[in-house]
Formats: structure tokens, C-alpha cells, sequence
């Protein structure tokens, strides 16, 4: 897939911004360590990925099969978006005008690309939730979808290959925080998301 000009690092005051990475909904859903990089209060916060690699910010592509806009002074937007491995939760308001308008102007089901950043929640139970904090959303067709998932099924196994011989900035703190994780799971899911865009 071509480079998107929005995914591509720029600079926004003295700070880069991070590249969009590519994942599918089913690793996001594993993530279980969020971290910031630097004392600063503008440095960024990184989700963990199990695969061995931090994200800032990611990239996705799928079908939005729900959308609802919540509150009344404070109006945000929130959305499913779904890929071959699972579903996005996504979400748009005040903080994000120009995402919160682009949302609350798509009508589901239709397949959307997304640029957003992920956050991690730990619920009282202990369990966690992931969601996304849209930065951009538009429409797309079903072969940007398709080449999205061909994309996204390479990086994945190239971080699974990366984790496994130990190579790679995260992979340490990957293997601490995963400790129970196997990579070949992310593996089977890649090659599963390829079955299906071929059916």
C-alpha cells in the first residue's frame, strides 16, 4: 500500500510525530502496557504492542457497523470498526473536531480508514479495554481495505520474526509484559486475515 501523507512522521513544534503503525483489531485487544517516553507532560504515550513494537499512534482499515453520538454539552462520537480479526472501538469529540465532524457524517456500514491513537484502560475488574481516538476518518472502497490487510498481515510477521530471534528496540519489554503470549498466535491471525480477503 502507497504511503498515506498523513501516516508519515511530522514535525509539530519541537516534537515528531509518531508514524501511524499498522495492526490488526486482534493484537490491539491483547495490549496490556501503556507507557510514556520521556518526564516531559508532551511526550508521547505508547501502547505496547505483544508483538514486540511500540505504538503511538496506528492505522486501520475497516467496515464502521456502529455509530452513536453520546452527551449533550460535551457531544463526542463513538463507533465499531471491524477487520478480518476482531473489532476497533473508536471514538471522536471536542478534543477532535475535525475527526468528530468527519464521523458524524458516515453512515454505517461502509468500510472507513482510520488514523487514530490508542488508548488502554484497566477496568475495576482488572480487565482492560482499548479504544481509539480518532484523528482522521474517511471512506474507502474494498480493495484499499483488502491491501490494508496484505500490509498489515507483512508487518505483523515481520514482528513476529523480529520478537522470535530478539532483535528490535521493544522486544524486552515485550517478552516481560507477554510473558504468556505465544507469537505464533499472531502468525495463525495474520495468515487467517489473508484466507479471508481471498474467499
Amino acid at each position: 500500500m502507497s504511503a498515506n501523507p498523513r501516516d508519515m512522521p511530522r514535525r509539530e513544534g519541537a516534537f515528531e510525530r509518531e508514524p501511524a503503525r499498522r495492526i490488526f483489531a486482534s493484537e490491539l485487544r491483547e495490549c496490556r502496557y501503556q507507557f510514556k517516553d520521556g518526564d516531559d507532560e508532551k511526550s508521547p504515550t505508547f501502547v505496547l504492542l505483544p508483538t514486540g513494537e511500540r505504538s503511538n499512534r496506528i492505522f486501520l482499515v475497516g467496515t464502521l457497523t456502529e455509530k452513536t453520538r453520546q452527551g449533550e454539552q460535551n457531544v463526542f462520537y463513538r463507533g465499531r470498526v471491524v477487520d478480518p480479526t476482531g473489532t476497533f472501538f473508536i471514538m471522536a469529540g471536542s478534543y477532535q473536531p475535525e475527526a468528530m465532524q468527519q464521523l458524524a457524517k458516515i453512515e454505517p456500514p461502509q468500510f472507513v480508514a482510520v488514523i487514530g491513537k490508542p488508548n488502554l484502560y484497566q477496568k475495576p475488574d482488572g480487565s482492560f479495554m482499548n479504544s481509539v481516538r480518532v484523528e482522521s476518518i474517511t471512506v474507502v472502497d474494498k480493495d484499499t481495505r483488502d491491501l490494508w490487510v496484505l500490509d498489515v498481515a507483512k508487518q505483523t510477521l515481520d514482528r513476529v520474526d523480529a520478537l522470535k530471534a530478539g532483535t528490535g528496540k521493544d522486544v524486552p519489554k515485550a517478552k516481560e509484559q507477554y510473558p504468556t503470549i505465544d507469537p505464533a498466535v499472531f502468525r495463525k491471525i495474520a495468515y487467517d486475515a489473508l484466507a479471508q480477503i481471498r474467499m
